[in-house]
Order: structure tokens, then sequence, then C-alpha cells
């Protein structure tokens, strides 16, 4: 009884290991290959754009500021909620200001010299995140307003019978 139990398990272990020591090692030299095969292939080649755009979001809950390439590829983004502004601070012109620099430290890598900016909305941190970006050393070219405007809007709705 004993040895049939020692069977069954060399026969599952053979089903689990590969019948021959030489097997096993082509295996791993051929695992080690792909691998430095994958870390060629995976560098990243470093982009250096110098021209690019920031559109800023101003509401009256919160700031996002967004840095693209001109074509519009995202290179970095920040808000107030996200650096940890809570309620009605996050509309303030000081956490605007703290967006601003932590959006630019996101990008610091790409070498980014000349902003177009693209600001929409009527919050409290329109002109302060302006601001907090020509401070931090990007030659600002363009400042546009794109805050959506209605030229007549809805039509009324009926009078009201009393």
């Amino acid at each position: 009884m004993a040895e049939e139990k020692k069977i069954k398990k060399k026969k599952l272990s053979k089903k689990l290991l590969l019948k021959s020591n030489d097997h096993e090692v082509e295996k791993t030299e051929k695992k080690k290959e792909i691998s430095t095969e994958k870390i060629k292939k995976g560098k990243k080649i470093k982009r250096s754009i110098f021209k690019g755009q920031a559109h800023i979001k101003c509401t009256y809950n919160n700031t996002v500021i967004t840095i693209t390439d001109m074509n519009g590829a995202v290179l970095g983004w920040s808000s107030a909620g996200l650096l940890g502004f809570k309620g009605a601070k996050k509309s303030t012109p000081f956490a605007a200001t703290k967006v601003a620099a932590d959006v630019t430290e996101k990008i610091r890598k790409f070498n980014l010299k000349e902003l177009m900016i693209f600001i929409k909305g009527v919050g409290g941190g329109r002109e302060s995140s302006i601001r907090g970006l020509a401070g931090a050393g990007f030659d600002v070219s363009l400042i546009k307003d794109i805050t959506p405007m209605p030229h007549n809007g809805c039509r009324r709705r009926r009078p009201r019978r009393v």
C-alpha cells in the first residue's frame, strides 16, 4: 500500500518537472535570454519638447491644470483636490499657485520652455494660476479665455397659468 502511494507521487512529480536535468537547464537559459531582451526593448527615449499648452480649469470648487504638447498629448496634470485641499480651500488663489508649482515639477523632465495658456471657468484661482506658471520660468506666449458663453441660451419655459 505504501509502495503504491510512492509510485503515484512520483508520477505526479514527473508531470510537473521535466524528465531530464538537461532540459531544465535549457529552459532557464531561455528565460534569462527573454528577460534581457525585454530590458533592451523597454528603454524609453527621452522626449524634449520646447513648446506646449497649459489648460487651466477654474471652477467654484476646484482648480485643475493640465499641460500638453502641441498635439494635445498630456505631459502632466494636477489639481487642488489632488494636493490635499478640501472644501472651500480648493478654489482659493493659494491652492491654484500650489497646483501650478506641482504640475511644473511633474513636467520638469520634458525641458518645456514656452507655454500657451488656455483658461476656462470663473473660479478664484484664475489669475494666480497664470502667475504661478509664469513664475516657474515658462515663457508665456498666449493667454486665451475659452470659458463657454451662451449666445442666446435655451428657449424660455411657458408662462405659468394661475
